[in-house]
């Protein structure tokens, strides 16, 4: 009896244990192993979440996934951004020549050039607005 396996598995074992015998067979630790590992891989096969959504940023010119390390790939170059954003999609879109602005949902990240390997910081959406002062 295998024991942590559920009991569809166990029913498709013995299922293919009479099978073998049947035809003349013996039932071997194969059949076993081979259902067992089918057992273990079966949920990694299956995702039941639907495939990932890619956001549109229409005044972007391109829509680019941060990989796991947090880097841009943008043909052979890295473009360092931040882990936080791993497996997320910005989008990238040329300000100035040679300047590109990198964005994530409607926040400014900030800007890389050509010549730097990093993204530098835009002014903080979430800062503080303070207004001139006016006279009375």
């Amino acid at each position: 009896m295998l024991y942590g396996f559920s009991l569809g598995y166990r029913r498709q074992i013995e299922e293919l244990e009479e099978t073998q015998l049947r035809e003349g067979g013996v039932p071997g630790r194969m059949t076993r192993l081979r259902l067992a590992l089918r057992a273990a891989l079966d949920p990694l096969r299956r995702c039941p979440c639907a495939p990932p959504n890619v956001p549109e940023y229409p005044f972007h010119e391109r829509t680019i996934l941060v990989t796991r390390c947090g880097q841009l790939c943008i043909g052979r170059r890295k473009i360092s951004l931040s882990t936080v954003f791993a497996g997320q999609h910005v989008g990238i879109r040329e300000v100035a020549d040679r300047i590109w602005l990198v964005s994530f949902m409607q926040y400014d990240l900030g800007f890389f050039d050509e010549d730097a390997d990093r993204v530098e910081p835009a002014e903080n959406p979430f800062g503080p607005k303070v207004l001139p002062m006016c006279s009375v």
